[in-house]
């Protein structure tokens, strides 16, 4: 026997779509979370006050005048419009762990490039560090996967 009638958390049919400024907002974010190397801490942030968001959001906007001063006003706003919606912390969780796990392969082949390469030097290059050859990496080494190239 229930106290409610029917579901508690009715699901809304009509909720507007994520839009592209969001989109685009989340995933500059999750660069950034990701080449600071800060990956598993927001992860494991995201996932503990995820049932918080809102009230998240609402604390953005009481900081609002002080990040103000920091940061560029609309991408501020958009990204808290953003935070208010709980779909969004896990579509930004999910940003996140793929760029984590792209840059976790090119790692992976730096690594495995370098030991090739250091089969190529001298013994003393190799365990003394005197007289190391300059590497110079391949391309696809030089720009993590998901920055786009920069054109000379």
């Amino acid at each position: 026997m229930s106290l409610f009638k029917g579901q508690v958390n009715q699901p809304e049919e009509n909720k507007p779509p994520i839009t592209e400024e969001e989109e685009e907002i989340l995933e500059k974010v999750a660069m950034k979370v990701v080449e600071w190397r800060m990956a598993v801490p927001s992860i494991i942030f995201l996932e503990s006050i995820k049932p918080l968001n809102y009230i998240g959001s609402q604390v953005m906007v009481f900081f609002e005048p002080i990040v103000q001063s920091l940061f560029n006003f609309k991408y501020y706003e958009s990204f808290r419009t953003a935070m208010e919606r709980r779909e969004n912390v896990e579509n930004l969780l999910q940003k996140i762990e793929k760029y984590d796990a792209m840059q976790f392969e090119r790692e992976k082949k730096i690594k495995k490039f370098m030991r090739a390469e250091k089969k190529k030097w001298r013994w003393y290059q190799r365990y003394l560090g005197v007289g190391r050859p300059k590497v110079v990496y391949p391309e696809e080494f030089r720009h993590p996967p998901w920055r786009p190239k920069k054109s000379e």
